[in-house]
């Protein structure tokens, strides 16, 4: 079994871990109505982006989501928070320097040995959810469920959807496919992206991610015979008829979204196995970008 294989089965037990820690972390999170930005770089951004939409269709304040890299400097927040696996990532720490003494930052991790615990004003160490693989998957999602259970949106549902995404069956149908198109719609959009991300870092898959209801204007002439599109959440009204219509694979999220990216997950090592790619290695990637000064 590859790492990404044994630490993306383990997610179930990381999502309760992080609900059971929620509480004693609620003083270094986003209050309810701060205005939040959250940044990340890779999959952290693309979590942001769900995180940020649910904060904020919750009620719970303005929340934006931005990569590390694009912060808008002239815009005012009470709070910014970091999504950072390694700690290491130059983008992110950069961003938290200059931000000190400004504005509020607290920064979420993996790594309690590594300069972001020193470069935000808050710290949030989710240590059982590090791994060794270099495609990221257990933190992201173990973050995101924490930050869920902060803003009263985590069900015991959610960790049974996840149970059962690893035990279903992936159709030798779908993983034979030679293109692969994620759609979202709210904060789902987010997922979507990492779902794209997720089969490009570890199978070279062809992989496109939308809102779901942008795919329709332009994107959904790619597809055809020997392709897929999966919806994570509930999809427009018509999509799925329009997609069987072209002959392409239509792949209906049943579960809590977040599990359903825990079945994309396991589709990247599949896909990434029936092309003999060892996603342990994925092509021109390491852990951690750090940039040379």
């Amino acid at each position: 079994m590859t790492y990404v294989e044994d630490e993306l089965n383990s997610q179930p037990e990381c999502w309760i871990h992080a609900v059971s820690q929620a509480p004693e972390h609620r003083d270094a999170l986003p209050a309810p109505g701060e205005r939040v930005a959250i940044v990340g770089c890779g999959t952290s951004y693309f979590m942001a982006q769900a995180v940020a939409a649910l904060r904020e269709d919750s009620g719970q304040g303005e929340t934006d989501a931005f990569a590390a890299s694009e912060f808008p400097h002239g815009r005012s927040y009470d709070r910014v928070l970091a999504l950072t696996r390694s700690g290491t990532t130059t983008e992110v720490l950069e961003l938290l320097g200059q931000l000190r003494g400004r504005t509020r930052t607290t920064a979420i991790t993996a790594d309690p040995h590594t300069p972001v615990m020193t470069a935000a004003d808050e710290i949030v160490v989710l240590d059982f959810a590090d791994e060794r693989s270099v495609v990221q998957t257990r933190f992201a999602t173990t973050a995101v469920t924490l930050l869920r259970a902060h803003l009263g949106l985590h069900t015991d549902a959610v960790v049974a959807d996840a149970r059962t995404a690893l035990a279903a069956e992936l159709s030798q149908q779908l993983v034979a496919c030679t293109q692969f198109t994620f759609l979202g719609r709210g904060w789902t959009v987010g997922l979507a992206n990492e779902a794209g991300l997720k089969m490009r870092e570890a199978s070279l898959s062809w992989t496109e991610a939308y809102p779901a209801m942008e795919y329709r204007h332009g994107p959904i002439s790619i597809t055809t015979h020997g392709t897929a599109t999966w919806m994570l959440g509930e999809a427009p009204e018509g999509l799925a008829q329009q997609v069987g219509a072209t002959g392409g694979l239509w792949i209906e999220g049943g579960l809590d979204p977040l599990a359903e990216l825990v079945r994309a997950q396991r589709l990247a090592v599949a896909v990434a196995a029936h092309r003999d790619l060892d996603p342990d290695r994925p092509r021109h990637l390491t852990r951690s970008v750090i940039l040379a000064p």
